[in-house]
Order: structure tokens, then C-alpha cells, then sequence
């Protein structure tokens, strides 16, 4: 009975252990089966389509089959290992390489991009907004290309101008002629510039006016150039300066006044405020008795007194009074008759030639 049981334990162990092995024999004859069939398979390199019949179990030994190399830098859309199934697609694409200059750097990198643009998009190249490459991003990649980054900033920044002031002059009367006056002080203006700055690759390349401002306006230097004719003090020894003929007399004379001014004025109140009763009536400031045709009232400061002159269209006249309106080039020519002493009225334009003590008819 032992005998008997024991055989049965070990007829049901082989039994088990062959039924193991028939399975393994039939697994692996399937699956060598199953590798060894045909199948199609479509491999596309760098863009080319080919459908290709093969019995290659994993990857590897296809592309032995075909010859294809895979670089170290080479795309391939399945690990090599990866078991092939019919209607498999295998896309290939190998790498070229680029000589690529960007941030300050030049080397060789290898890139399955096409274009400029999708090498740099590959190669992890973020451009900014003003950044430049060389050549276009649209230019396809042939390999050793050369490929360059430039890198644009654009700065603003603001400077200040002076702005230059003029000097201007202008006449005044009340000043001597050949003097001048500073009326004003002329101050510099402010000119703000806005200027844009492009910068390549930390190179100063271009830089442009983009707004101008005036911030402060210049202040002109104002001068006042005198027009005043300078007052000649005359003396009996001033030299004759010319000579003339005048109302059929020839006589040198000292001096010319142009554009004097003529009035009249009489002995009576009107002209002195003294009437035939008051003390000095019909007398002049150097004592002589006013007489028409004779007696003039000037300002000392241009004709002496107990000068002679000649008026243009009046004549020989004698400097022997003063008068508190009499002024500069102006000249009171005595008429007896207040009545047509008050009506001359004011004339202008006359030429006066102040001739000296003596008359030219006195020898």
C-alpha cells in the first residue's frame, strides 16, 4: 500500500511537469511564431515616407535591415528596443549640425529643426521682442550653418541743452552816441532732449532725437546803444571847422546843428510875463535890449552866448537870451510884433552854422 501511494504521488508529479513543459514549448513557438511573421512597417526619415516588409522583432534589427544610422543627437519617435508590430510608423529624423552665437557665445550644437526658427524653438532660445536673428527665422537649415542671436535693447534716457541767448540792441535817445547800456542780462535757456539708445549685443548702435522740450526758456540780452549826439562845448578858440557862403557873405563857422527846431517869442507877457512896467522889460540874460533881427534865446550848452549863427532862411542871428523851454537844439527867434510871435508856432528842419563872438560882416 505504501508502494502504491507513493507511485501515484509521483506519477501525478510528472504528469504536472510534462503538462509545464508542453505549455512552454507552445508559448514559445507562438511567440517565435509571432516574430518571425511578416510585417509592414512605415519609416519616415527626415520627412521621406517608405513602407518597408520585414520580420525584425524589435527596432534595432530593422533599421540594421535598412541601414540606418542613429546619431547620439538623432530623433527617433520609438526606443530601439521597442518590439514592431504591423502598420507600425517609425519617424526618424537626424540632427545636423549648427554654429550658433547667441548671449555672448559660439558653438556647435545639433539641431533636427528645419528652419532657423524651429532650431532656436528645439534649442530652447527664448528671442525677445526687439531681438535680431541672422539669417531670417524662415531660412531652412543646411548643415554647418551659421547661425547668430543678436540681442536689441532700446534705452530712454533724457539730457539737458543750454540754450544759447542773443543779445539785442536797441537806439535810446538819451544816451550819448558810441555808449552802451546793458538793460537787460541775458540768461541760458533749458533744452531737454529725449534720446532712444539701441544697444546689440551691449554695443551702442544707434541713437536717436525722439522728443525735444523746451524746459526753460532763454532770456535775450537787451543793450541800449545811444543815439544822443554828444554836446560840443564851444570855446572863441575852438578851431573853424569849414566855410560857407550864406546871403552873399562867405564866413567859416565853428560848427552845424541840423534839425533844430524854431519858436518866437516877443518882449510882452505872453513870452517874458512882463509888461511895459516891470523892471528888465525888453532886457536880455546878457543885458542887451532885445531887438528883431537880431536877438535869439538858445541853450548855452549847445550855442554860447554873444554868438553869432546863421539860420538857413532867416539869417544872422546873435545868442543873447535863455529860455526855460529852450533846450538842446532849439532856438526863440525875438519878433517884436507878439502878435505874429504867437502865431509862428513851432518849425523843424532848420541847419544852424554857429559861426562865433564875432559877425562875419565885422572884419
Amino acid at each position: 500500500m505504501t508502494f502504491a501511494l507513493r507511485w501515484k504521488h509521483e506519477n501525478l508529479r510528472l504528469t504536472m511537469t510534462l503538462s509545464l513543459l508542453s505549455c512552454a514549448i507552445t508559448f514559445m513557438f507562438l511567440v517565435l511564431l509571432y516574430g518571425t511573421a511578416t510585417k509592414s512597417v512605415s519609416v519616415v526619415v527626415n520627412g521621406q515616407e517608405q513602407q518597408v516588409k520585414t520580420r525584425a522583432f524589435v527596432l534595432q534589427r530593422l533599421l540594421d535591415e535598412q541601414a540606418i544610422t542613429i546619431g547620439a543627437h538623432d530623433r527617433v519617435s520609438a526606443d530601439l528596443g521597442a518590439k514592431l508590430t504591423d502598420g507600425m510608423k517609425i519617424t526618424i529624423d537626424h540632427a545636423k549640425p549648427i554654429r550658433l552665437t547667441a548671449d555672448g557665445e559660439t558653438k556647435t550644437v545639433f539641431t533636427t529643426g528645419k528652419t532657423v526658427q524651429s532650431a532656436l524653438q528645439e534649442l530652447n532660445i527664448a528671442l525677445g521682442e526687439l531681438d535680431k536673428v541672422v539669417p531670417p527665422l524662415e531660412t531652412g537649415i543646411s548643415e554647418d550653418a551659421s547661425v547668430q542671436v543678436i540681442r536689441v535693447k532700446k534705452e530712454i534716457a533724457e539730457v539737458n541743452e543750454a540754450i544759447a541767448f542773443e543779445t539785442e540792441k536797441k537806439n535810446d535817445s538819451t544816451i550819448l552816441k558810441g555808449k552802451e547800456k546793458v538793460v537787460q542780462e541775458g540768461k541760458e535757456g533749458v533744452l531737454t532732449k529725449t534720446m532712444e539708445k539701441v544697444y546689440e549685443d551691449g554695443v551702442l548702435v544707434a541713437e536717436n532725437v525722439v522728443n525735444l522740450e523746451v524746459a526753460q526758456e532763454k532770456v535775450n540780452k537787451v543793450v541800449a546803444v545811444g543815439t544822443k549826439a554828444p554836446v560840443t562845448v564851444l570855446s572863441a578858440s575852438s578851431p573853424d571847422v569849414d566855410a560857407v557862403s550864406k546871403s552873399g557873405k562867405t564866413f567859416n563857422y565853428k560848427q552845424v546843428l541840423n534839425n533844430v527846431s524854431l519858436t518866437a517869442y516877443s518882449a510882452g507877457v505872453a513870452s517874458t510875463g512882463k509888461d511895459t512896467d516891470s523892471p528888465g522889460y525888453g532886457k536880455t540874460y546878457t543885458g542887451t535890449t532885445v531887438t528883431e533881427g537880431r536877438t535869439i534865446a538858445v541853450d548855452p550848452k549847445v550855442i554860447p552866448l554873444g554868438w553869432w549863427v546863421y539860420i538857413d532862411g532867416i539869417g544872422f542871428r546873435r545868442a543873447e537870451d535863455i529860455g526855460s523851454a529852450v533846450k538842446g537844439n532849439k532856438i526863440d527867434v525875438y519878433f517884436e510884433n507878439e502878435s505874429y510871435a504867437n502865431r509862428f508856432g513851432t518849425k523843424y528842419g532848420y541847419t544852424v552854422y554857429v559861426i562865433g563872438p564875432k559877425k562875419p560882416s565885422e572884419d
